[in-house]
């Protein structure tokens, strides 16, 4: 099973995929899609989405994987972030992939044994549980962290259902 986890951010976004055989991880790609900060919202979404686009056409996922929906003590980049989720929901139907939506705290917990870690633990360990050469980017390693959880977690009866 092919999974791409998605970290979405308006100004960067983090993609990770892994492909599970058996109980195997195997890393299959990871980085950053970079907006241009000055470039008003509308076109940051528009160069995330194709750039996902691309990325899935490529991978070919089963499965995405993203944060589920967090509230911020700030509204308005929780609005703002929601629109890039939205961008990378968007993606995903356009390919006919499903989604599953994780806390965070279940993805530092599966990744790390801590719902609690802090990012740098989160990139160590995405690093070892991957067999990386050198520890992924902070929006990549979250990205990877979520498909891994996704490997592990996808057995559950509340993902079977959420998959159909």
């Amino acid at each position: 099973m092919r999974v791409l986890g998605l970290d979405p951010g308006t100004h960067t976004t983090g993609y990770g995929a892994v492909e599970r055989t058996g109980s195997r991880l195997r890393h299959l790609d990871n980085g950053l899609i970079v907006a241009k900060r000055a470039a008003p919202l509308e076109e940051r979404l528009l160069h995330i989405a194709d750039r996902l686009d691309a990325i899935m056409a490529e991978l070919n996922p089963a499965v995405v994987a993203i944060e589920d929906i967090f509230f911020s003590k700030n509204a308005q980049s929780a609005l703002i972030l929601g629109h890039a989720r939205g961008v990378a929901l968007l993606a995903a139907a356009r390919h006919g992939v499903a989604v599953i939506s994780y806390s965070p705290a279940l993805v530092k917990k599966t990744v790390s044994g801590s719902g609690r870690a802090e990012k740098g633990q989160i990139q160590q360990m995405v690093r070892v549980l991957l067999g990386l050469p050198e520890v992924p980017a902070e929006d990549a390693a979250d990205a990877l962290a979520l498909a891994i959880t996704h490997c592990h977690h996808d057995h559950t009866p509340a993902v079977k259902a959420a998959l159909g």
